[in-house]
């Protein structure tokens, strides 16, 4: 049975890597009262959601000041709620919110849980610095292909794996 998390007022939003660069595993974290959800994302979901949430903002009125970035670190969990499939966003002028709703990976034949959080310009806008932040913090890009340089080696397919690029 699916379960969906609805957190209207959440006191913290945030994301957050566990892991070292090249394993790292991302995460988006919410907390309302008691509820702390906890959903895995890709690295790329996370930098799409930075990027999207910031045009968003760009609309938008102008935010307050942003949560510190000390009190955005990932909170202690035992496992992730779900992975996450698709994500959606957009902004509530009327509540004044900026709402994100994150579906799990599931088959398509099955339904799945859900999260939905209704953010603060200020909490999106720190969301999307923080996301930027932890994306753009990992391995190099390729200068060939694109793909994260690895430091035990680089099988670059612009080479056809047969040496590494030169830096």
């Amino acid at each position: 049975m699916s379960e969906i998390y609805e957190l209207a007022s959440p006191e913290r939003v945030t994301v957050g890597t566990v892991g070292e660069p090249g394993q790292r595993a991302f995460f988006l974290q919410a907390r309302e009262d008691r509820l702390l959800v906890t959903v895995r994302a890709e690295k790329q979901q996370i930098a799409a959601l930075a990027v999207h949430v910031g045009k968003l903002l760009e609309e938008a009125p102008r935010p307050g000041e942003l949560p510190s970035e000390e009190g955005l670190e990932l909170e202690e969990f035992a496992e992730e709620h779900f992975r996450a499939g698709a994500l959606a966003i957009a902004y509530d002028e009327d509540a004044d919110r900026i709402v994100l709703v994150i579906q799990a990976r599931v088959p398509d034949d099955e339904e799945g849980d859900e999260l939905r959080v209704s953010m603060t310009r200020e909490q999106a806008g720190a969301l999307a610095i923080r996301g930027a932040r932890l994306v753009e913090s990992g391995r190099p890009p390729c200068p060939l292909c694109g793909y994260p340089l690895d430091p035990r080696g680089h099988s670059c397919p612009r080479t056809n794996g047969h040496h590494a690029p030169l830096l």
